[in-house]
């Protein structure tokens, strides 16, 4: 069990990002244990194929399975909510000599590794061309999908601070974590307690880092704490969200379609794949709902994102319920 101790200082200083780097570590522990990661066997599926012609040697020597404690260099905090990868490329290339020591030796220094143990900075030069390989081969088709429910994720959590502060802020964020008096409890093997001691905390959604929390609490980096967003579980499912016959009636089809799609926030561009209308006509269909008081929008970074009012949810449900009453 991890215990993290805050004050109100630590409470204003946490904040939200994702890590476009962090989803390549992880990712690549998936790979490495697919049956441990049935969520993700569409995607683990595509991507093995794809990486086979990889020299993936030092990164998977890096991201050992089990992964019960990973190198602290290997994903530097995220220092904005939304970094590119490039620059987390950058942040990883002048990562300190010591820093990539220290990381090696916590994995036994084996002999694949011997060469970035020897000259970090060329090391970590290659590591960062590696990486920077293996996500356009990977990742990069997919970012988009992953992108939109990260950032659905980072508007709810900034919603659920906002309304209720901690205590509402972490109640739902994972079975692993609760909020108990003044610190954040986190289920784990490994016991320890610490004082965030005004740092704050730095929450990290992730995709590839399902079913399991990961944390990261060395001096050196502001903590940090990894955790599945909401609705992963329908990250790779091609159908649609099923739509009432009522709702669909009074609204139409394209409109109904694309409020039931709205369960977790999601762009322009992400409902126009799920629905199969073009972005235009999303677009479109989006400014009347919206008009209408059923839907709300906000800017995520360079991305718009919408999603449902509660008006809306109460129509969703009332067109359910006349579906049942008709079929019955």
């Amino acid at each position: 069990m991890l215990e993290l101790g805050f004050t109100a200082q630590d409470l204003a200083r946490t904040r939200f990002a994702f890590s476009p780097l962090w989803e390549v570590v992880a990712s690549v522990r998936v790979l490495k244990e697919p049956a441990a990661h049935a969520l993700h066997l569409p995607w683990i599926s595509a991507a093995t194929e794809r990486v086979r012609g990889l020299d993936l040697r030092v990164l998977d020597a890096l991201v050992p399975v089990p992964a019960l404690c990973l190198p602290a260099f290997l994903a530097p905090t995220p220092t904005t909510p939304v970094p590119d990868l490039a620059d987390e490329l950058d942040a990883l290339r002048a990562v300190p000599e010591d820093e990539v020591r220290a990381g090696v030796d916590l994995l036994g220094n084996p002999p694949v590794l011997q060469a970035l143990y020897d000259d970090p900075a060329k090391g970590l030069a290659e590591l960062a061309d590696t990486v920077a390989a293996y996500w356009d081969t990977a990742l990069l088709p997919h970012w988009p999908r992953i992108r939109a429910l990260l950032e659905g994720e980072v508007l709810y959590r900034s919603r659920r601070l906002a309304e209720g502060g901690a205590q509402r802020l972490f109640v739902d964020l994972d079975p692993a974590v609760s909020w108990t008096g003044d610190s954040l409890v986190v289920q784990r093997k490994t016991p320890a307690k610490l004082q965030l001691d005004g740092r704050g905390l730095v929450l990290v959604p992730s995709v590839f880092v399902w079913p399991k929390v990961f944390s990261k609490i060395v001096d050196s980096w502001q903590p940090v704490l990894r955790y599945p967003p909401r609705g992963i579980a329908t990250l790779w499912e091609r159908g649609r969200n099923p739509v009432p016959d009522a709702l669909a009636a009074v609204l139409g089809p394209s409109r109904a379609q694309i409020l039931a799609e709205l369960d977790a926030p999601a762009s322009t561009t992400e409902l126009a794949r799920r629905t199969g209308i073009t972005a235009g006509g999303v677009s479109q269909q989006l400014s009347l709902l919206r008009d209408a008081g059923l839907v709300t929008s906000n800017r995520t970074g360079r991305f718009v994102l919408y999603q449902r009012t509660p008006a809306a949810d109460a129509l969703l449900g009332a067109g359910a319920g006349v579906d049942g009453l008709s079929s019955s």
